[in-house]
């Protein structure tokens, strides 16, 4: 088994990672920090979770070290980030790495005073750590010098293209030097990231942690069967059990955050939104409320969910399927971290068995399926939608449950 002695990593390096208890390297950090230590380019696929910071960091870091400059700080090193939690999980990472080191940084999003943030720039910084829109803004004010640039991250790349970004990450790639390390990470690989690596990596090398590699075997998974207007009733229920500790509910949309946020403390429970729309400052209080225990449940969006890094998360819950396989993989991974066990949830609905399907696929295993109060036999995909020729569960499909559903639906929708 590789050590991080191993690595060549130089000796102040090697202290920090002793202090944060790291023993050996991650599949992924064994795999990416030779070759970026060499100074090549690199197209990596890897989940959250898995140490790709720590995997893109540590050779960046020790490349700075290693080749000083002399004078005020330039930016040598720029990471750019879909959300604003994501680039402060960095900036942590950052600050414990460069412990023993005469390197600083700066972590910039929007949504909060651009004032100490020039007044940083002004001062000098090694490495950058940014969101696309006030990365662009700051530049367009004429705040910032990409003439050093030596490493360029690109880091969640398709969550980047998901939000939009595409048009941000084109122009900043235009203000930077030709003569640069890019490293690209991305949870998937749709053609769309495909094509934007082929643009500005040159001769990458390709490092790739499986997803069922990241689905652990500490997670508790599992699925219950729900009509979409009994979910509320459901997560609830769940809510009340003393083995959540705390949870994470992901959600398809900022509304239904808000929704269903709203809806467990109108039962009782101390819950919280973070999406996109909310500000910086109650997306901070939130997460820190969270972290703290003060929040038992964090209602999140897939965007909001990047750079979500607590240990004690005791379940996920799947209030909605996503709608693409890799990502039920990264919510599930904010549980059992540290070494700890953990349970994920996954709500099912009449509308969302194709998903169920693809997440199955994914992980080559299937879901074990829960009953409760709420079951729903109409939801439950036919065997061979599930990639199965066993039988129907007993009870599937029967005249009871059928004429039981008829009846409800005649009532009218249910409201979420």
């Amino acid at each position: 088994m590789t050590t991080f002695d191993e690595l060549e990593l130089i000796e102040p390096l090697l202290r920090a990672i002793a202090a944060q208890n790291y023993e050996t390297p991650t599949p992924i950090q064994a795999q990416a920090i030779p070759p970026l230590l060499e100074g090549r380019d690199m197209l990596g696929v890897a989940q959250t979770g898995t140490g790709k910071t720590a995997a893109f960091l540590l050779p960046i870091l020790n490349h700075m070290a290693a080749t000083p400059v002399s004078g005020k700080p330039t930016i040598r090193g720029l990471i750019l980030t879909p959300t604003r939690e994501l680039a402060a999980q960095i900036g942590d990472n950052f600050k414990s790495y460069s412990r023993y080191l005469d390197l600083n940084h700066l972590v910039m999003f929007g949504g909060v005073s651009q004032r100490p943030q020039v007044a940083a720039l002004r001062r000098g910084i090694d490495v950058l750590v940014a969101t696309p829109g006030r990365l662009l803004d700051l530049h367009n004010q004429g705040f910032l010098d990409f003439n050093h640039v030596e490493h360029f991250v690109l880091d969640e790349a398709d969550r980047m293209l998901d939000m939009g970004f595409i048009h941000d990450i084109r122009k900043v790639l235009a203000l930077l030097p030709d003569r640069r390390q890019n490293l690209l990470f991305s949870a998937t690989m749709p053609g769309s990231i495909v094509k934007l690596s082929s643009g500005f990596l040159h001769d990458p090398v390709h490092v790739e942690v499986d997803p069922e590699s990241v689905t652990v075997d500490r997670i508790e998974q599992s699925v219950m069967f729900v009509s979409g207007g009994d979910k509320k009733h459901l997560l609830r229920h769940l809510m009340t059990d003393p083995s959540v500790e705390s949870a994470i509910v992901f959600t398809r949309t900022k509304h239904r955050a808000n929704r269903v946020a709203k809806q467990l403390v109108q039962a009782g429970v101390e819950a919280a939104a973070i999406h996109g729309n909310k500000s910086q400052n109650a997306r901070t209080r939130a997460l820190a409320g969270f972290k703290s225990g003060e929040i038992q449940v964090l209602v999140a969006t897939d965007i909001a969910s990047r750079g979500i890094d607590v240990d004690g998360v005791s379940h996920v819950v799947n209030y909605d399927l996503p709608n693409i396989a890799e990502s039920y993989v990264h919510r599930i991974g904010r549980t059992a971290r540290a070494g700890r066990e953990g349970t994920a949830i996954a709500f099912c609905d009449e509308t969302e068995s194709e998903y169920l399907r693809d997440i199955e696929k994914l992980s080559g295993k299937r879901l074990v399926i829960r009953e409760h109060d709420w079951h729903f036999p109409e939801a439950i995909p036919s065997p061979a939608a599930r990639g199965s020729k066993r039988p129907s569960r007993p009870g599937h499909g029967n005249n009871r449950n059928r004429n039981h559903n008829r009846n409800r639906n005649r009532r009218g929708p249910r409201r979420d």
